[in-house]
């Protein structure tokens, strides 16, 4: 595990780190609690995959594909109202199959449990937050 401490000013710290440790397909899981800082990490990390536009939290809609300039694609979900076998029922699963990072906000131990379970490599992001920044606790 590696524990990253940074300011809003230093994601990059973390984003580069990612870079060098993440395969170009991974599901990344961000834990944390309510403004954390989940979905501006995700912007951070948007941002240097030259993704142009505004990322926000799909809240309402569940899931948010942005595509890349160097042609990959980054996805943002947040399960926060979605349990896992809703999450199932709606085939959301599937796609996890799409090439590209997935940052699954709000998502459980027993998805996490499946998605191991079926030949996913997912990480695991724990950002707790301090005075004036955040650890990044990261496993990959």
């Amino acid at each position: 595990m590696k524990e990253i401490n940074a300011s809003l000013d230093e994601l990059d710290k973390v984003v580069s780190y990612l870079y060098k440790t993440l395969p170009s397909d991974a599901i990344v899981f961000l834990r944390g609690d309510l403004a954390a800082g989940k979905t501006t990490l995700t912007q951070a990390i948007a941002k240097a995959k030259g993704i142009e536009g505004e990322v926000t939290s799909p809240t309402f809609s569940l899931q948010q594909c942005y595509g890349a300039k160097d042609g990959s694609s980054l996805y943002h979900y947040d399960l926060y109202r979605l349990d896992h076998e809703e999450f199932m029922q709606m085939g959301l699963f599937e796609e996890f199959e799409k090439p590209g990072w997935h940052m699954v906000e709000w998502g459980s131990d027993e998805l996490k449990a499946f998605l191991e379970g079926v030949g996913y490599n997912v990480a695991m992001i724990e950002i707790e937050t301090n005075e004036n920044s955040r650890t990044y606790r990261i496993e990959a």
